[in-house]
């Protein structure tokens, strides 16, 4: 198998209110809501990055798409991390973020590797982890 990530999905307990929280709050483009002509079908895609994408897909469609029962949501079970250009930059994800309605579990501070980043969780509890990594800035 090579390491190919094309299409990262969210579970979430509301779709409409997910797509709010990452379209108007946090400002990623996306078309919106299709497939909701098809029980378990409504999904939101977002483009990330050349390649990838975000899926926002309702929870229980999820779990019956899998087979699997439904089952408590964990946030420390994964963590999306955004790397930034400047300390400047966590600060301003981190405010936005709280904006549209995040919960900071960790404000932004400095790591002791020598970085500087906290954390937030989206309305359904997804843990973001934004940061500012001198050793791992991004192209853009």
């Amino acid at each position: 198998m090579k390491p190919r990530l094309t299409v990262l999905t969210l579970a979430v307990d509301d779709l409409d209110r997910a797509l709010r929280f990452y379209r108007d709050g946090l400002g990623f483009a996306t078309p919106g809501i299709f497939g909701t002509e098809f029980e378990h079908g409504a999904v939101a895609f977002i483009d990330l990055q050349p390649g990838l994408k975000l899926a926002l897909w309702p929870r229980r469609s999820l779990a019956h798409d899998t087979g699997l029962p439904l089952q408590p949501p964990s946030a420390t079970e994964l963590s999306l991390g955004h790397n930034v250009r400047s300390r400047e930059e966590v600060d301003a994800v981190m405010a936005q973020a709280a904006a549209a309605g995040a919960v900071v579990v960790k404000p932004a501070q400095d790591t002791f590797w020598g970085g500087y980043g906290g954390y937030f969780q989206d309305p359904d509890g997804h843990l973001w982890e934004v940061v500012w990594n001198p050793h791992l800035l991004p192209d853009d």
